[in-house]
């Protein structure tokens, strides 16, 4: 087996306190607002931070734990590959902080394709939690979706695609959309960020949605919902359908 070791930094400005970023990547409920999947914190050094998604669990050490300031975990893989996660909170004037993130493990078999992955993954949750923490501070998410559909390699499809969901004929930071799927009301929403043609994210008054081509191909849903008055099942459904059929 060959093994390929990765590094990927990033820092982004955040609308928040030290204390309300702490709360966004430390704690269970807070991760489940913007980040993939459901996850349970131990909360001290030695403790475990444990990632579930269909199909997959993992389960990290904390290895820093410093409220406010410094939290970091790694986890380890039977084959000898890893993924450690550090992250760094400053605070600034104003209420606001820069997070510093370092993500860097040990990736084997078709390394290439994960990076590239991680590549673009990584700095557009960052992004998402800064959509979360501007618009929904002080709340968790009232459910959270990770849907996977089809593998679809045709970049200009998935992203016109994308783009119909939303109702608007360019994708742009910025842009106010229109999301129009069967099955689910009409709602208005605005474009946060975007990285042509894998990415794209929008609030609504309700939740935080991300439209994702990424590692295989593979389509992705993640929606992160903030009303008591959304059903869970519905939207599920609606998105699982959409996924399943509109690519076609």
């Amino acid at each position: 087996m060959t093994t390929h070791e990765f590094e990927i930094r990033d820092e982004i400005a955040l609308a928040a306190t030290p204390e309300q970023v702490w709360d966004a990547i430390a704690t269970g409920p807070g991760l489940d607002s913007w980040f993939m999947g459901h996850s349970t914190i131990e909360p001290r050094e030695g403790g475990t931070n444990r990632l579930e998604m269909p199909g997959y669990v993992q389960e990290s050490m904390i290895t820093a734990w410093e409220p406010g300031r410094h939290l970091a975990f790694r986890g380890d893989s039977p084959d000898g590959t890893f993924m450690a996660f550090e992250f760094l909170i400053e605070g600034r004037d104003g209420g606001s902080s820069v997070l510093r993130a370092v993500h860097n493990g040990l990736l084997c078999d078709d390394w290439e394709a994960q990076y590239d992955g991680l590549k673009v993954g990584d700095p557009m949750h960052l992004r998402k939690l800064a959509t979360y923490l501007a618009h929904f501070p002080g709340r968790t998410s009232a459910f959270n979706l990770f849907l996977v559909g089809p593998a679809v390699a045709d970049d200009a499809k998935v992203w016109s695609t994308f783009a119909g969901a939303l109702s608007v004929g360019e994708i742009t930071e910025g842009a106010r959309v229109r999301l129009d799927l069967p099955g689910l009301p009409e709602k208005a929403g605005i474009i946060d960020f975007l990285s042509a043609p894998h990415v794209v994210g929008v609030h609504t008054p309700d939740g935080i949605l991300m439209l994702i081509k990424g590692y295989m191909h593979l389509l992705v849903v993640e929606y992160h919902s903030f009303s008591d008055d959304e059903d869970e099942k519905e939207i599920e459904t609606a998105y699982q359908s959409w996924l399943s059929t509109a690519f076609v």
